[in-house]
């Protein structure tokens, strides 16, 4: 791939598609770094949480089941009806969008189950530029971090966020991994602008 140059990394976009995915937990980030290399690349966000339920219902996302779930095993039991839909989200974001920035949630790049997991790796496996961000290269670390920053609503769902973090789906699907630990949002975007200038 072409590199971006320096005064102008749009001027790659004129010869091909292009297309950043931003991957990683509750409150690695990705909409902060989406929005800034949005601006900085002159490419649209495109963020899975403002379509997903649209993508949801496309396959029958069914509310009195997710309730039933939830009422019966709490968050984690939500959490797992959601997963054949959140792979089906990516599958149809994929599809809607081009030339863009995705924003993955949270829970739509990690998968227990092996099956799903390798829809998802084959839908993003064309993308060269998958990015997860991540605090630090430590996880405990990182779940500090992430801790002080997001305000959980119930412990469920710290510990969702700290399955995200240790769960090997992100780490597999990443075509680079961003450290984000003491690097203001404007670092960490120019960090990933110039992986993307040196070709990707």
């Amino acid at each position: 791939m072409i590199g971006l140059p320096k005064r102008n990394p749009r001027s790659l976009f004129l010869l091909a598609k292009f297309e950043v995915v931003l991957i990683g937990p509750i409150g690695s980030g990705k909409s902060t770094i989406a929005a800034l290399l949005s601006k900085r690349l002159g490419l649209p966000r495109r963020s899975i949480d403002e379509v997903r339920w649209k993508y949801y219902d496309e396959i029958g996302y069914d509310l009195d089941v997710a309730r039933h779930k939830h009422n019966q095993d709490g968050f984690w039991g939500l959490y797992h009806y959601w997963k054949s839909f959140e792979a089906y989200a990516v599958k149809r974001l994929l599809e809607d969008f081009r030339d863009c920035i995705f924003d993955l949630g949270g829970g739509n790049s990690v998968y227990e189950d092996d099956g799903l997991f390798e829809q998802v790796r084959e839908l993003l496996a064309p993308y060269a530029h998958v990015i997860l961000l991540m605090p630090s290269p430590d996880p405990e670390e990182s779940m500090r971090i992430l801790n002080a920053r997001v305000d959980y609503e119930v412990d469920s769902h710290r510990e969702v966020n700290e399955h995200f973090v240790w769960h090997h789906s992100n780490y597999d699907l990443a075509k680079l991994i961003v450290y984000t630990k003491d690097k203001t949002p404007e670092e960490t975007c120019e960090e990933i602008v110039n992986w993307l200038r040196r070709g990707g």
